[in-house]
């Protein structure tokens, strides 16, 4: 009997010095809730860079055909302005109208890009006010009120994120000279065509000019500009696009040819 007692306290003293299975640290817990909250934060970026991105952007296009549908439907009753015939054969229907500048926040025109996707069009409304223009799930373009209007000489400059909240401008870096935009109002599409993309800081607010980063210069030219922000997922610089007037035709005579399947599927 006596020979079991130091075997008994040896047993006893290794339990005593034995970590308990069940005992966590203060630093465990910390670190499963770094861990968690990492987690979290990446899911939410997921969501917001993508799943919400893509969800916001065919909320955006569909708004963008019933507005455009809309424009159509109201032009039927419309007269129809007649054309010339230019030098090449094509129809010439003169100077084109300004559209009416809108109050902040109203929409104005559908800007359609055939480069960004056949399916790509928003619509353009007054301001640039991030909670209701271009974080809307209706519009997603926003208008620069100080810059000219649609068919008006001078700068038409618009904006659009780069990422997030439908991404109305991700892919202004993949435009080639040469590619068309179109804009649409209530009066009739306008051609411009792509000349150049810049890059300037953020503080360089004379592209917003009426000759684009000139002071004091009258306008004789019709400009669209695009901006978005540079690089993605950075507002470190501004993506800056220009794109020269090139022609207008009222809604009567129907969409310039490279959108014309777009427009009619939007109706369909």
């Amino acid at each position: 009997m006596t020979d079991d007692l130091p075997s008994r306290a040896s047993a006893r003293a290794a339990e005593r010095r034995a970590p308990s299975k069940h005992r966590i640290s203060v630093f465990g817990v910390a670190g499963e809730l770094l861990i968690t909250a990492g987690m979290v934060v990446l899911l939410f970026l997921a969501w917001q860079l993508w799943w919400n991105d893509m969800i916001m952007a065919g909320s955006q296009a569909n708004a963008a055909s019933s507005q455009s549908q809309e424009w159509i439907k109201n032009a039927e009753t419309a007269p129809a302005p007649e054309p010339t015939v230019d030098a090449s054969g094509a129809p010439n229907y003169g100077e084109p109208p300004v559209t009416a500048r809108p109050a902040p926040g109203d929409p104005f025109a559908v800007l359609y890009v055939p480069r960004y996707g056949a399916d790509y069009r928003r619509v353009v409304a007054e301001g640039v006010d991030t909670a209701t223009v271009l974080n809307s799930f209706d519009l997603g373009v926003g208008h620069y009120p100080s810059t000219q209007m649609p068919g008006e000489v001078g700068n038409f400059v618009v904006a659009g994120h780069r990422k997030a909240y439908g991404g109305a401008m991700t892919l202004i870096s993949d435009l080639q000279i040469g590619d068309k935009v179109y804009v649409q109002t209530a009066d009739g599409y306008y051609t411009y065509v792509f000349r150049n993309i810049t890059y300037v800081l953020p503080t360089q607010v004379d592209v917003l000019n009426p000759v684009p980063q000139v002071d004091g210069v009258a306008p004789t030219q019709r400009i669209l500009t695009l901006t978005t922000c540079n690089p993605l997922y950075s507002t470190a610089e501004r993506s800056i696009a220009y794109a020269v007037y090139e022609s207008w035709q009222p809604l009567s005579a129907g969409p310039p040819a490279e959108i014309a399947a777009s427009v009619a599927a939007a109706g369909g």
